[in-house]
């Protein structure tokens, strides 16, 4: 198996998601929305972060690419 950022999951059916944050990432996600908000304008809320982070973790994932390349041309 590929060597991945993150192990195997179950189930791939889109769910909606309520999680809970430990306090030193909540502050950091808010940290980011100020430092990615144009100047003088509102925070970004951490909650539109998530997404975006993710999509890019995936993207970014050179053990994933591999994968994902090794599985599509094998079927």
């Amino acid at each position: 198996m590929a060597k991945l950022k993150l192990g195997p999951l179950s189930d791939d059916k889109p769910v909606k998601v309520t999680v809970e944050l430990p306090a030193g990432l909540a502050r950091d996600l808010a940290t980011y929305g100020k430092l990615l908000a144009d100047p003088g304008g509102a925070p970004i809320e951490p909650v539109r972060l998530i997404v975006p982070m993710l999509e890019r973790f995936i993207a970014t994932d050179r053990g994933f690419a591999k994968a994902r390349r090794s599985a599509s041309s094998s079927h």
